[in-house]
């Protein structure tokens, strides 16, 4: 005996919640499955000792336009680093910052040597058309990363020493060669806003979007095999058979092989380790890049408490560091921890190791030409939702949940609301 509902949208991560969402709106009955324990997908936030270990580093930017529409900022108490970054030369730590929201870096930013006139003129002409014109920008002519800083005019340390270790930690990947109209929309982000960091981690987000649910989401009960009918789609589940009109593949890039064959993304993958120290090993609020020619496997570090305090408890700090997989990918702790202490002039090696996440499919890789828009139908009564079929970002994930879910109803001849 099957269960029957209107749609099955499967995957509780952000793309799936908001499908589900906007389709509740609409008036349409939704039976949202998820295969974990928990809502979120790839944003799901461990606690270890009274620590908020998320599971790899992300940060939540409110200038994302489906941010700003779909979610309540206010009421997840957002906490937020400082606009700049610190880089870790052969010489000593420079900072930078950006001058209209970090004007106390402007002298540091200066004298780093990293701020020539020539080279942030190229920044420009790469940022300008992002600028201008989001949209019209993400669907324009793409090409490599690479190729695209080469043309513009990027090709100092700014873009050796900040920009591309900062965007391979962002994309997960090392080699310059993902969308240059990607990274323009991601890069332009953090220039409106400033991201941060939930008061009750990242897991926070997700939950606030499951919590408006009508009908909460089924937890521990895994989709196992799509079969279409005339009228729908019969849904093989871990706790039974599901009919449904129409169903909506919202699951992990990993995971969409075993339900869409042949339309899984190609991934990049992270790993994450937190360490909690007793004191500081840096007294500022700013990710640390290592620009050293010999430097160790991590992409990037912070002390997260220094941005967000609620993510340690009193009297302690959380340290992180962040190594792309495909760079490093048999970095170990011993490593890390050596250059964690070169980079602050510290000692790390009495650092309490919380927990490591190792996240081989951290984000999809969408090299050029971009297609920020994929095909919302994948075969009869069957949709395919998530951050590899718009942009590989939270704003994305949204983006393609909502989009998604409209199809859906266009297709059921039902009126979205609003």
């Amino acid at each position: 005996m099957s269960e029957q509902v209107d749609v099955v949208v499967i995957g509780a991560g952000l793309a799936g919640l908001r499908c589900a969402a906007e389709l509740e709106a609409a008036g349409v009955e939704v039976a949202l499955l998820e295969a974990s324990d928990g809502v979120g997908g790839r944003v799901r936030t461990d606690r270890v000792d009274d620590f908020l270990c998320d599971r790899g580093f992300q940060l939540l930017n409110p200038a994302y336009p489906a941010v700003k529409r779909y979610v309540d900022v206010p009421a997840l108490g957002l906490q937020g680093f400082e606009a700049g970054v610190a880089v870790r030369r052969p010489d000593g730590l420079a900072l930078l910052g950006d001058p209209r929201r970090a004007p106390r870096l402007v002298g540091a930013t200066l004298t780093s040597g990293m701020a020539r006139p020539k080279e942030l003129a190229g920044l420009g002409r790469f940022l300008g058309p992002a600028l201008a014109a989001p949209q019209k920008a993400l669907r324009g002519d793409d090409e490599p990363l690479g190729e695209a800083l080469d043309r513009a005019g990027v090709d100092g340390p700014l873009r050796r020493d900040v920009l591309e270790p900062f965007l391979a930690g962002v994309l997960a990947d090392s080699s310059v060669t993902a969308s240059a109209n990607l990274v323009r929309m991601l890069v332009r982000s953090f220039v409106l806003g400033t991201p941060g960091l939930p008061a009750r981690g990242m897991q926070a987000l997700p939950d606030q979007l499951a919590a408006r649910l009508a009908t909460p989401p089924r937890l521990g009960v895994r989709a196992t095999a799509l079969t279409p009918a005339a009228d729908g789609v019969t849904v093989e589940t871990s706790a039974g058979a599901w009919r449904a009109r129409a169903v909506v593949v919202a699951v992990s890039p990993d995971q969409v092989e075993a339900l869409v064959p042949g339309l899984a993304p190609p991934t990049r993958g992270l790993a994450t380790w937190w360490f909690a120290a007793d004191e500081a090993p840096f007294d500022r609020a700013l990710l640390t890049l290592d620009a050293r020619a010999e430097r160790g496997p991590a992409q990037h570090a912070a002390v997260v408490s220094k941005a967000a305090p609620s993510y340690a408890p009193q009297g302690r700090h959380l340290v992180e560091a962040t190594v792309v997989l495909d760079r490093a990918p048999d970095a170990t702790e011993a490593d890390v921890r050596r250059q964690l202490g070169e980079l602050w002039d510290t000692d790390a090696g009495a650092w309490e190791l919380l927990v490591r996440h190792d996240i081989p499919h951290a984000l999809p890789y969408q090299p050029a030409p971009l297609v920020p828009r994929q095909q919302p139908r994948v075969g009869d009564h069957t949709y395919l939702a998530g951050d590899h079929r718009d942009t590989a970002s939270i704003q994305g994930a949204l983006v393609s949940g909502t989009r998604i879910a409209k199809a859906v109803l266009g297709d059921l001849g039902v009126r979205a609301a609003g």
